[in-house]
């Protein structure tokens, strides 16, 4: 069970507070637990990748839309603030990554960072785990995709690009919108949009293939936004774009319609409509195949506008994580001797 942290590392008084926006005023209760395992497995259609890895549970970025939420009622959490302020980090993340790498059934798939939360949320910058788990997949070459709406992954660009140039690696900056202030609403303590797309072109600059995802695409809200998002992220020297619909499973729908409705009074009813829209008359759909996409005539021009300035800019046409062959290796018994001292 996770056990609560009398006095929390406090990121905003990092090495790495410059990759952070300003502190909020709510406050954060910190809980660490011993992992048994960090790789998690998932079958669904609708997943481009089969592995990942996360090194937190819940999320400090707040996302009004967040279709992890649920998780934490497994804990005995909440799925609103809980979700947003009660965080646990798994302390022992790269141990037991190392441990599993080392295993015989480890055949070097791609680990996705993360499948659930994010993985550079500000307690990151304190405890650097997913730093760490980065250098045991560069210690073994394993092939790496990573997902965050985190400037934080800046700073470890230097570990990310040498796991492009001996393995595979990709980052994804999650840019659902074009609007700041828009944004600040729905995804309240997530990195600034000019801070995200600077991460983007930095980590372009460095020879880490980039992409962006414009996920959750709300109608009615953000989809106007897509075309310039397209054009500042590939100007960022992203190669990589893809979008998925808004998701509103069990408690996630509460939190977002409350969000939407306090923080963005004067659209909030237009925007709901405009889901149920797509929605076949529902705000969510939990099939496999439907759940991450839309129907009907306003989907259809959503997914037209997308693809041509997809097109017309240039972008890769590939929307997944590179499954194709591994880089991965198996180092000596004692390679693993100094990879997690200080």
């Amino acid at each position: 069970m996770p056990r609560p942290v009398a006095n929390p590392p406090n990121p905003w008084e990092s090495t790495h507070v410059e990759y952070l926006d300003a502190p909020p005023s709510a406050t954060l209760s910190v809980y660490e637990e011993d992992a048994r395992s960090i790789i998690a497995s998932n079958d669904s259609p609708d997943v481009p990748f089969r592995y990942s890895v996360n090194p937190y549970r819940g999320c400090f970025h707040g996302c009004a839309y967040c279709y992890a939420r649920p998780s934490h009622e497994l804990l005995g959490f909440g799925a609103g603030t809980d979700f947003e302020r009660r965080i646990v980090v798994k302390r022992n993340a790269p141990e037991v990554l190392h441990r599993q790498l080392s295993a015989p059934s480890w055949q070097g798939e791609m680990l996705a960072f993360s499948g659930v939360t994010d993985c550079y949320q500000p307690l990151e910058a304190s405890y650097g785990i997913t730093r760490k788990l980065l250098e045991v997949c560069l210690h073994f070459r394993n092939p790496v995709g990573v997902i965050t709406k985190g400037a934080l992954v800046e700073r470890d660009v230097d570990v990310l690009a040498e796991l492009a140039r001996v393995a595979r690696c990709t980052v994804y900056l999650s840019i659902p919108f074009a609007n700041e202030t828009q944004a600040r609403a729905i995804e309240p303590y997530a990195s600034s949009l000019a801070r995200r797309f600077g991460a983007l072109r930095r980590l372009s600059e460095a020879g880490i293939r980039t992409g962006v995802s414009i996920s959750p695409v709300i109608p009615g809200l953000n989809d106007p936004q897509i075309p310039e998002i397209l054009e500042r992220a590939r100007e960022a020297g992203a190669e990589l774009a893809f979008m998925i619909m808004l998701r509103l499973p069990a408690a996630v729908r509460p939190v977002f319609v409350d969000r939407l409705r306090e923080a963005l009074p004067l659209r909030a009813e237009h925007v709901l409509s405009s889901v149920r829209d797509v929605r076949d008359g529902e705000l969510y759909q939990a099939e496999f195949g439907q759940r991450m996409r839309g129907a009907g005539p306003r989907w259809q021009a959503i997914e037209a506008l997308f693809e041509a300035h997809h097109r017309r800019l240039g972008f890769v046409d590939a929307a997944r994580f590179d499954h194709e062959g591994t880089t991965f290796r198996r180092p000596p018994a004692n390679g693993q001797l100094g990879l997690f001292e200080e």
